[in-house]
């Protein structure tokens, strides 16, 4: 069992806390807004699950998950992550975050930046590609044929090994497109970015994904 932190609490969020809870995780969620706003979401998601700050969050997560809009990425906290698997699922959406120049031209990437901002966490690329209600539909057993796959980006392949295990147990298979440099392939508009996809099928989705 791991306790998983979980800044954001939207769609995608949610989604990935049912299934770790499913799954016999316990979850600390937390919002910009204070946990007491989030009491109707704990009480659907039941026991394992714990209302927090994002602080707190981060805090007593042992992996935690930043799911929050790219702009306010600078409000996640820095010290409790230390050492720490992040999984970033953000996606930028100029109409929503704003012009960001090192995006606009290409010499970034949106997990890149939040690796910037975390120094010395480990931050992996994941869940940023699937609709949210898609997370509980299309999760399947390990082995099951033509199961979908999600892909995941990151610097550190402990960290990388880490979040694929608890993707293959929430069930979803895992292809590995490479350092977070490399994850603009799996960004919003690239072949990848939201059908159903096997494994082969994925792989084929990246290698074919223009920046």
């Amino acid at each position: 069992m791991t306790t998983i932190g979980l800044i954001g609490a939207g769609h995608i969020g949610t989604a990935v806390a049912q299934l770790a809870v499913d799954h016999g995780h316990d979850v600390v969620v937390s919002n910009s807004r204070g946990p007491e706003t989030l009491a109707e979401t704990v009480a659907e998601l039941g026991p394992r699950a714990e209302a927090d700050t994002a602080q707190g969050a981060a805090e007593r997560g042992e992996i935690v998950v930043v799911t929050i809009p790219l702009k306010a990425y600078r409000s996640v906290p820095i010290e409790p992550l230390a050492g720490k698997v992040v999984i970033d699922t953000n996606n930028y959406y100029p109409q929503r975050d704003g012009q960001i120049a090192e995006l606009d031209d290409g010499s970034a990437t949106s997990a890149g930046l939040l690796q910037e901002h975390l120094p010395q966490s480990h931050v992996v690329k994941a869940f940023n590609h699937i609709a949210f209600n898609h997370l509980t539909e299309h999760a399947t057993p390990a082995g099951t044929a033509h199961r979908r796959a999600l892909a995941i980006a990151g610097d550190d392949e402990t960290a990388k090994a880490t979040v694929s295990a608890l993707i293959d147990e929430l069930g979803f298979d895992v292809v590995d497109v490479g350092p977070l440099a490399e994850s603009w392939r799996i960004e919003p508009g690239t072949p990848g970015y939201g059908p159903r996809l096997d494994a082969d099928g994925m792989r084929e989705a990246l290698a074919a994904a223009q920046r």
